[in-house]
C-alpha cells in the first residue's frame, strides 16, 4: 500500500512556501527593478546564493538560524513557545528560500521590461505607487511573475538537502516526497522509490510546460 502522506506533505509545503515566496519575492523584484540603492549588488548576490551553494550548506545555515542554540530560535521558543527545527514549518522555510531566486528572478527581468512612460502617466493622474503597481506594473508583467511562481513551487515540490538538514526525516512528520524516494532507495523498497519517481517526473514535465506556455504565449 503506497503512504500518500510524503505526498500531502508536499503539496502543503510547496503550496505555504510558494505563497509566501510570491508574496516577499515580489516586493524584492519590484525593489531590484525600480530603484538604485547602496548594496543592491549584495542583496542579489545573497538572494541568487540558493542557486550556487550546496543545499546541505543552505540548510545549515538554516539550522543554525533557527536551532535553539540560536538567538533567533529561543527567541521564538521562549517568547511565543515556537519550535521551527524538524517540523514542517522548518521545510517550508527551506522551501521558501531555496525557491526564492527562481521567482525573483524572472519577476523582476519582466518588472523591468515594463514601460516606466506607462507608470509615471499614471503617478501624473494621481495613483499611489501601490496603485501603479497594482494596475500597471503586476498586469504587465504578469507573465514573468507567473512563470517564476511555477518555478518557484516545482522547486519547493523538489527541495531535498536542505530540508533534510532542517527538517530531519520523520515518517508521518517531516517526509516529503524526495526525501521518501531517498528512503526507498535505501531500505531497497524498489516499487516504491519508482511510483514516487514517476510521479515526480510527470509533475515536473507538467511544470516545464506550463511554464513554456506561460512564457512564451502558445501550446
Amino acid at each position: 500500500m503506497i503512504d500518500l502522506f510524503p505526498l500531502y506533505l508536499t503539496l502543503k509545503v510547496s503550496i505555504t512556501a510558494t505563497f509566501f515566496t510570491v508574496f516577499i519575492g515580489l516586493g524584492i523584484a519590484w525593489l531590484m527593478a525600480r530603484n538604485d540603492f547602496f548594496g543592491k549588488s549584495i542583496l542579489d548576490a545573497i538572494i541568487m546564493q540558493p542557486l550556487v551553494i550546496p543545499p546541505t550548506v543552505l540548510g545549515y545555515y538554516l539550522l543554525v538560524l533557527l536551532g535553539r542554540g540560536s538567538f533567533f530560535g529561543r527567541f521564538l521558543e521562549d517568547g511565543f513557545g515556537i519550535t521551527l527545527v524538524f517540523t514542517w514549518k522548518a521545510a517550508v522555510i527551506a522551501a521558501f528560500v531555496s525557491s526564492l531566486p527562481l521567482f525573483v528572478k524572472p519577476a523582476r527581468a519582466a518588472i523591468e521590461g515594463v514601460d516606466k512612460n506607462l507608470e509615471n502617466a499614471a503617478r501624473l493622474l494621481g495613483k499611489t505607487e501601490f496603485e501603479v503597481l497594482k494596475t500597471i506594473t503586476i498586469p504587465l508583467a504578469w507573465r514573468g511573475i507567473a512563470a517564476g511562481s511555477v518555478m518557484a513551487f516545482a522547486r519547493a515540490t523538489g527541495e531535498f538537502g536542505a530540508t533534510l538538514m532542517v527538517a530531519g526525516n520523520i515518517p508521518q512528520v517531516t517526509q516529503t516526497m524526495p526525501i521518501a524516494i531517498y528512503d526507498a532507495v535505501q531500505m531497497g523498497n524498489t516499487s516504491m522509490a519508482n511510483i514516487l519517481v514517476a510521479i515526480v517526473t510527470i509533475f515536473s514535465i507538467s511544470v516545464i510546460y506550463f511554464v513554456n506556455w506561460f512564457t512564451r504565449g502558445r501550446y
